[in-house]
């Protein structure tokens, strides 16, 4: 009888698409999508689609703001493939990243593409999902990364990809179990010792604890572990100022709490951190490969900023400090607070991360929060912004320029 062999498993095919950076990028340009997402709807219906178009059509659908509509998209996409191929600048890339990424909504995963777009890598996208195994073989890859975030959403995914974290064949960076130690409650306990740094304890308290401060029938020290006015309080998860708010005395909570519908909060004091001028200044900060690089500055006369509701485009003085932030960051800004810096670099230990920081009137560094998603991009109008593709580009540079010295190391190492 003839011996029966069996076959090498058949590797996933890797789906094309415009993906999250030219679509992004579009939109933000102020292009009208919607013939596009039309052009692909009707792909869908008729059954000619791909997975990289409706991957494509999920990312659009959330851009106009239907997120749960996207998301569904996307789920139903996921579960039928996860690996997808973004553009490349060359034709021959020098090297592969595989990417591994979560099924979460647009802003949960690291927006790698807009790091790697001009560098000529190529840049393979994996979503590891509830129910579906890790694909085997894994696709050829030179080096890998961790692109989901610490959010509740993600622990699956992130779960996943820990276990399989001692056999990966390649170098894997930003790995899953530094990844979970940027939770709001547990990044203080972390770096919160460190010289010359900031941060407030951040508590968990559920919605029942803070009614009850609410309506004075327990006191707020007690259910805060020691917290008290002024504080912030968001929703447990939320980002981007979702949900943020100011607390100075009860009447303030009890108001918030019959506009959020939410049964978990984080809570922290409140630091006041306006510069002598009564204006606030908010930087984000990009660690790449142990280094720290200026992202952005924000700079308004509101304690809550992020760099869309502070008006930089509107004023001319503003950018012309946010330019001289970038063009002194390593003898000034860096310098500055090198100890606080160099101490948080180490501990956190990811190869890529962000932080969003200011600093007090005592001349601390502030930490808000330290993020490896957080979105770091060249889309700002040049014209506008002379002084940022060039600080842009020098991140990207750097970025890519880690990636290489990894592939680097490793092929000598087993030559």
């Amino acid at each position: 009888m003839p011996i029966e062999t069996q076959q090498p498993p058949v590797p996933q095919p890797i789906a094309d698409r415009i993906g999250f950076a030219r679509l992004t990028k579009r939109a933000f340009d102020g292009e009208n999508l919607f013939p596009l997402w039309q052009s692909l709807m009707s792909k869908v219906d008729d059954g000619t689609a791909t997975a990289g178009e409706q991957l494509d059509l999920a990312l659009i659908t959330q851009l106009f703001g239907h997120k749960e509509a996207g998301l569904s998209v996307q789920t139903e996409t996921l579960a039928q493939h996860q690996l997808f191929r973004s553009p490349c600048a060359r034709e021959t890339p020098p090297m592969r990243v595989l990417a591994l990424a979560a099924d979460i909504d647009m802003g949960g995963n690291t927006p790698i593409e807009f790091l790697l777009e001009s560098s000529g890598i190529e840049l393979v996208t994996l979503y590891v999902v509830d129910g579906v195994p890790l694909p085997e073989p894994l696709p050829a890859h030179d080096l890998a990364i961790v692109i989901a975030s610490d959010s509740e959403e993600c622990r699956g995914a992130l779960a996943k990809i820990a276990a399989r974290a001692p056999s990966w064949p390649v170098p894997l960076l930003n790995p899953p179990d530094l990844i979970g130690h940027l939770d709001r409650d547990k990044l203080y306990r972390l770096i919160g010792d460190i010289d010359g740094l900031d941060i407030p304890a951040t508590v968990p308290v559920g919605r029942d604890a803070l009614v009850a401060v609410a309506v004075g029938t327990a006191a707020l020290a007690d259910v805060t572990n020691g917290v008290g006015y002024p504080l912030i309080v968001r929703p447990r998860g939320s980002h981007a100022g979702f949900g943020l708010a100011r607390i100075e005395h009860t009447a303030d909570l009890a108001a918030y709490l019959e506009e959020r519908p939410e049964e978990e909060y984080f809570v922290a004091r409140y630091v006041d951190y306006a510069s002598d001028d009564g204006l606030f200044r908010k930087y984000r900060l990009v660690v790449v490969d142990g280094k720290p690089y200026a992202c952005h500055m924000a700079i308004a006369d509101r304690w809550d900023i992020w760099y869309l509701n502070a008006g930089m485009a509107q004023s001319a003085s503003k950018r012309l400090e946010e330019a001289a932030f970038f063009h002194t960051f390593d003898f000034g800004f860096a310098r500055r607070h090198r100890t606080a810096l160099d101490g948080m670099i180490e501990r956190i230990g990811l190869d890529y991360f962000t932080i969003d920081c200011a600093q007090t009137p005592a001349g601390d560094l502030l930490v808000f929060e330290i993020d490896n998603t957080a979105v770091v991009h060249n889309m700002d109008s040049p014209e506008l912004y002379p002084y940022k593709p060039p600080q842009m580009i020098k991140i990207f540079d750097a970025f890519a320029a880690m990636l290489e010295r990894r592939v680097t190391a490793r092929r000598q190492s087993v030559a």
